[in-house]
Parts: C-alpha cells; sequence; structure tokens
C-alpha cells in the first residue's frame, strides 16, 4: 500500500492487489515506530493519521522476575515523534488507502490476488489474477512483491531463502483491560514464560512465547493450565477471556531473508523479501523503508518506462544492511535471551547491561535508536506530480 501510494503520488501508474474484502481483520503487528510516522510527515500525513485511534509509548518498560525495567527511552530521538505508536494495522491500511484513492494513478483492486507471475521469456512482464469470479492477466513494467512471508510469488519465482532460525513460536489472544491496568508494563518475562501486552485501548493484544513447535504440548496440558499461566504472567485473578483454543491464534515465527530479491521485472520487498522476528515489533516499519526506498529509486525510471533489472538490484543494495544488522540483532536477543528464559523454570535475574541502563539511564537511548529509527531510516525523495 506504502509503495502504489509514494508510486502513484510520483505520477505512475499502480495497480495494488487486496485478496480480501475489506482491512478489517487481527494483523500480527501494530506497532508504528517514530521512522515510519516521520516518513508520514514528510508526506504532509502526520496530522492525519494521528487522529486515527492510537496509544502512545514513550519508554519501552517491562519486568523481569520481579523487577521492573525501563529497556528503551524513545524521548530523545531527533524526529517529530519521540515514541512508539500501537495502532491496529488495518486503521493504518484504511488511513494509507483512502489517501491513495484521491490520486488519479493509484488503483486499489479489493477481493483480488495474484495467481502467478506472466513470462516473456526470463523477464516477469505481470501477474496472472483471480478476483470477484474472474481470472484475468495485468501486464506491468515491474511487479512489486510485498505479499508477506508465506509469499507463494516468492516460490514461482524459484528464488532462494536463507533460513536464519527461531526458537519460539507466538501464541496471539486478547485479554479485556481493566482500570487497574493502567500500571502495566509491555512485558514480562519469568523462569519458562514470555507474555507481552499490547494496549487497544479497550482490551489488551498478548503474545505468549513458547518453543518452537510447541503449541500441541501447550495445548495436551490442557486449556485450564494455558489460562493459569497467562492470568499469572497478566497478574489477573483470571483469564477467562480465553474461551476454548479457538480464541488462540498460532503465529510461527520465522526469520529469513531472500538471497535474490530480484529478477527482470520483478521486485520483493518488505516480509516477501526478508521475514522479520516479532522481536522489537520492527518488521512493519523496515518494510515501509523497502518502500520508501523503491519509490527513490525507481519512481523517475518507472514514468520513463526504463527500469532495468540493475536498478531493481539496487534496492537489496540499499536495504541489505539495515536488514541484515536488524536481524542480527534479533537473531541475538532470541538465542541469548528468549531461548534461556524458554527453556528454564528458574526464577531469571536482571542481566548486568539492563541494571546498568536503570543506573545510567542514558544508555536506554541505544536500544531506541535501534528499535525506533533503525539501521538506516529511508527518507521520501520523490515530489508529487
Amino acid at each position: 500500500m506504502m509503495t502504489g501510494y509514494l508510486l502513484a503520488r510520483a505520477g505512475v501508474d499502480a495497480i495494488v492487489l487486496e485478496k480480501h474484502k475489506d482491512f478489517l481483520r487481527d494483523f500480527r503487528g501494530d506497532t508504528i515506530h517514530p521512522s515510519t510516522m516521520e516518513v508520514m510527515a514528510e508526506l504532509g500525513l502526520l496530522e492525519d493519521f494521528l487522529k486515527r485511534p492510537h496509544q502512545e509509548i514513550p519508554y519501552a518498560e517491562g519486568e523481569i522476575g520481579d523487577t521492573r525495567v525501563r529497556m528503551a527511552d524513545f524521548t530523545h530521538l531527533p524526529v517529530r515523534c519521540k515514541y512508539i505508536a500501537f495502532m491496529p494495522q488495518h486503521e493504518f491500511l484504511d488511513f494509507l488507502s483512502q489517501k491513495a484513492r484521491a490520486l488519479p494513478h493509484f488503483h486499489l483492486m479489493m477481493e483480488t490476488k495474484a495467481t502467478a507471475l506472466l513470462r516473456d521469456g526470463e523477464k516477469i512482464v505481470g501477474v496472472e489474477i483471480e478476483g470477484t469470479g474472474e481470472t484475468r492477466a495485468i501486464k506491468a513494467d515491474l511487479v512489486v512483491c510485498a505479499e508477506g512471508r508465506h509469499s507463494h510469488l516468492r516460490d514461482d519465482a524459484g528464488l532462494k531463502v536463507k533460513n536464519l532460525g527461531a526458537p519460539m513460536d507466538v501464541l496471539w489472544f486478547k485479554l479485556d483491560w481493566h482500570e487497574r491496568d493502567s500500571n502495566a508494563v509491555l512485558g514480562r518475562i519469568e523462569g519458562g514464560r514470555v507474555l507481552v501486552m499490547l494496549y487497544r485501548g479497550d482490551y489488551w493484544q498478548c503474545a505468549y512465547l513458547i518453543a518452537k513447535d510447541g503449541f500441541e504440548d501447550v495445548q495436551r496440558a490442557g486449556l485450564d493450565a494455558f489460562r493459569r499461566d497467562v492470568a499469572h504472567m497478566a497478574k489477573r485473578a483470571n483469564a477467562n477471556e480465553i474461551k476454548s483454543w479457538d480464541d488462540v491464534s498460532l503465529l510461527t515465527v520465522t526469520v529469513d531473508r531472500l538471497e535474490e530479491w530480484a529478477k527482470p521485472g520483478l521486485l520483493f520487498i518488505g516480509d516477501a523479501a526478508h521475514a522479520m522476528s516479532p522481536i522489537g515489533g520492527i518488521g512493519i516499519n523496515l518494510a515501509i523503508q523497502d518502500a520508501v526506498a523503491t519509490a527513490n529509486l525507481l519512481a523517475e525510471k518507472l514514468r520513463a518506462h526504463t527500469v532495468s533489472f540493475d536498478d531493481l538490484k539496487s534496492i537489496q543494495q540499499r536495504r541489505h544492511f539495515p536488514t541484515w544488522a536488524t536481524q542480527a540483532f534479533q537473531v541475538a536477543v532470541q538465542n541469548n535471551v528468549i531461548d534461556p528464559v524458554l527453556k528454564d523454570e528458574v526464577k531469571p535475574r536482571v542481566p548486568g547491561i539492563v541494571k546498568l541502563m536503570q543506573r545510567w539511564p542514558f544508555l536506554q537511548r541505544i536500544p531506541a535508536r535501534l528499535i525506533g529509527m533503525g539501521f538506516r531510516p529511508e527518507h521520501v525523495r520523490t515530489s508529487a506530480a
């Protein structure tokens, strides 16, 4: 959606395909980071954007055992919005689509999905689409694939994937919000358990980390045992909102990236190019940065119909380092923090570096910078047509 908006704004005819009939679904990524809000400001959209329902989090705080700690302080970042915003992703998508529909070069096709790539020799020249009872072809100078980590077009293209591994999966569910939750923290870590709670205004969207491929073991222990664990971690009397396993969704965590992001006429960005761990909620924001870089580097050449394979490869060259560095950071946290916690029932101790961050709060600005802005924040370089 962001790529389509940016290209259409720059005068490039852009078609966005969305296989669902609306955006009203429960997505896994609701964190809007300062780098993304900086992009919205550069586009002149920030004021309207922040009118959408959201919560502003200037500090990332959690509990390790019984100790409350502050892990990141976003209030010193050199940006307009010195906080992370929690906004339901359907609100973000609806906002962008409304702004994009006002552009004459933007076209959104709902209930339409790409089913296969169209080829002319070695070059991709469009996609076959299916929707509203019809199957047909769309020809295009460039196909940008941003359909997520389970991209079937990635398989169709035959591109190789490097899997970095992940020691955990995530169980996703809701809990009611209570007035006594007003001083709640973002996450809690105890021996063998990790719970993250995202405030959604009138309820909590919760992520409960489990060992990789461990959902069947959780189910075998029983729903009552799971509710007791959740209630304990959420510091409430019960978790009876979880009425059955149907209220719990499994998010299989994958950390991978394509070795090559492009073929002639075809480009992969976002999770389709590099699936991210949920650590830091960075995935959506890295994808937005990909979109900005794509428009910056390709808009003028797309208008002139002169995009080459080397131009497409320049996107990966531009975005490889921030992708590699972010995934390296996530894998380090997974292997050195999450995996030991999930394997050990002993009450965790606060790591020495975290103790130092409490003693010298300026150290909290380092993770804030890495998470809130990333390793190479992009800025809008395209002009409105």
